[in-house]
């Protein structure tokens, strides 16, 4: 799925902006992310990450809301197959370069961002 549907909001300057929603397939809490947009009748789109990651414009725009030691997930498959734990790496680096790195889903609203499920957050976005 890639969008929901074709309405998206307009900003001030024109742009049309709408809800991003960063994940994998495989992921159940960004599925659930998917679903609670998509229950509402509210336009979003799906970035897989297992396809393409975050550039660094986004990555950099994400981090200064977020704190780029929470997008990374210290808990998944892809750290531990790539030894993190154990070795000195730079994480923006990681996250650039290997994508199923991150935490998910990350929401983006424009210049609002959440990492995991946070519909109380995505409450006072609509």
């Amino acid at each position: 799925m890639k969008t929901t549907r074709d309405s998206n909001r307009e900003t001030g300057n024109g742009k049309i902006m709408g809800i991003q929603i960063f994940g994998t397939l495989k992921c159940q809490e960004t599925r659930k992310a998917q679903r609670y947009f998509k229950d509402r009748g509210i336009p979003f789109q799906f970035i897989n990450l297992a396809e393409k990651g975050l550039s660094k414009g986004e990555l950099n725009s994400v981090s200064a809301v977020v704190g780029i030691e929470n997008l990374i997930d210290k808990n998944s498959k892809e750290y531990t197959k790539r030894n993190l734990k154990y070795v000195t790496h730079n994480v923006e680096e990681e996250l650039l370069n290997h994508p199923l790195l991150y935490k998910t889903p990350i929401v983006r609203d424009g210049r609002k961002v959440t990492v995991g499920y946070a519909p109380d957050t995505w409450k006072e976005w609509t």
